[in-house]
């Protein structure tokens, strides 16, 4: 629990009652209080205490999501709290939904309460006037909800999003596998990783699985790549838009990563795959190396034939003149959000914050990432691959929120058109920095 709170207080980023009219028509004959019929304010009075508030919220917890036990939780406990309010909700893939939440931000056609991921994504949709603040409602929480974890939804000096965990990309291992080529631990250096990945490959393992068809899994390898070349402050920079994509150093890096490719250490049917049909393939021992995010940990400890097999690390250093373990790529992201145009927004907003705090104890005891909230309650069963990650995350020295985050949105889709064709070999490290230069900055 310490080592927790630790973490917590260490990521600080850089980023009606209507008037009513009296109908005399309708009190009692002669004058007697106590008898006769009552009134039309009492009988409105009475109607409305029955109504229910509707809440509608969206969301990206799909049933093969590994936070989708935590939602469920978290909205069974407020379904018994709040009985007042008719609650219903819709989750939508990933990728899908991205485009989707964009397309209701411009019809203006939101739902009540909307997941969304921080920083640049939702400041999209803040200054478009779109988001409810939520100041006055996050005063309730303070003592529970840090103020490092509310920097990344902070847009002006207000609050505008409930944080509900935080999350690093992992290195994860499938240690059987690197046992038959001689190895009990996660290489630490860039120079023995490479030498892991020559002997995987020489005894017909294939060392990574990345899902193609969902770019953003490229991503956590690239970035990594990228953050462990030039150095966390560096790429920060750039994706804050405070230094150009034209960077040497990040051709050099994405000529590294590319070398990867090149090397055959990638399935070539990756290419074409989904998230879970990779992630399912390296926990069936397919893949020795699978690099994504930490809320994976729910899942791999759920597995009880996998999940002994699995270790996690951060990437190891490619330039220690730029670079050191303890930069990692990820921090407070997954968000909820509260639409200005709902029609009981404050409702939604109380409603909201109680919601995120119980979604984020119970993805915790899951193991679907660290707690954006101080964590309460019996928290012994939290998995011990999840506790390794929060050891790295209480070593680390800095924090790069995800690209595809950070960025603005058209932004991001221009990034990840280029990722996408750096992972098929479209163009090079040159390519990349010259494209991205043209058409972002």
């Amino acid at each position: 629990m310490k080592r927790i709170l630790a973490v917590l207080l260490a990521v600080v980023m850089v980023l009606s009652l209507a008037a009513c009219k009296k109908d005399a028509g309708t009190t009692n004959n002669g004058g007697n209080d106590n008898g006769g019929t009552q009134t039309s304010e009492k009988k409105d009075d009475a109607k409305k205490t029955d109504e229910k508030i509707n809440l509608n919220m969206w969301c990206i917890a799909t049933e093969s999501d590994s936070n989708r036990h935590s939602y469920e939780m978290a909205i069974a406990d407020m379904q018994a709290n709040h009985p007042e309010v008719n609650f219903t909700w819709e989750t939508f893939e990933n990728e899908s939904y991205k485009t989707k939440i964009k397309a209701a931000v411009a019809a203006n056609e939101l739902p009540d309460i909307f997941f969304t991921w921080s920083c640049a994504f939702l400041g999209d949709f803040v200054s478009q006037g779109k988001v409810y603040c939520l100041d006055d409602t996050l005063k309730a929480y303070s003592s529970e909800l840090p103020d490092s974890m509310l920097g990344n939804s902070t847009y002006d000096g207000k609050h505008y999003g409930v944080p509900l965990t935080m999350n690093i990309v992992g290195l994860f291992a499938n240690m059987d596998l690197l046992a038959q080529v001689g190895y009990t631990e996660i290489p630490g250096t860039y120079t023995e990783f490479i030498e892991c990945c020559d002997k995987l490959k020489a005894a017909g393992i294939i060392p990574f699985g990345c899902a193609g068809a969902e770019t953003w899994c490229v991503t956590e390898y690239l970035e990594s790549v990228i953050e462990k070349s030039i150095g966390a402050e560096a790429l920060n920079d750039i994706f804050l838009g405070r230094a150009t994509w034209d960077n040497q150093g990040v051709a050099d890096a994405v000529d590294t990563f590319q070398a990867l490719v090149n090397n055959g250490y990638f399935d070539p049917d990756g290419a074409a795959a989904t998230n879970d049909t990779i992630k399912t393939n390296f926990m069936n021992g397919e893949y020795a190396f699978y690099m994504n995010g930490t809320w994976n940990c729910a899942d791999f400890a759920n597995d009880p034939n996998f999940f002994p097999k699995v270790k996690v690390a951060e990437f190891p250093v490619i330039n220690a003149d730029k670079a050191t373990l303890g930069q990692l790529i990820g921090g407070p992201s997954d968000t909820l959000a509260v639409a200005a145009s709902s029609p009981n927004a404050k409702k939604a907003a109380e409603y909201t914050a109680e919601l995120g705090k119980l979604i984020c104890h119970y993805g915790y005891l899951d193991g679907c990432g660290l707690p954006a909230w101080k964590p309460y309650g019996d928290t012994s069963s939290v998995n011990a691959l999840t506790n390794t990650v929060a050891e790295i995350c209480n070593k680390a020295n800095a924090y790069v929120l995800f690209g595809d985050t950070a960025m603005s949105a058209d932004d991001k889709d221009k990034y990840l058109d280029y990722v996408a064709k750096v992972y098929t070999c479209q163009v090079d490290g040159a390519g990349f920095i010259k494209g991205l230069k043209e058409n972002i900055r």
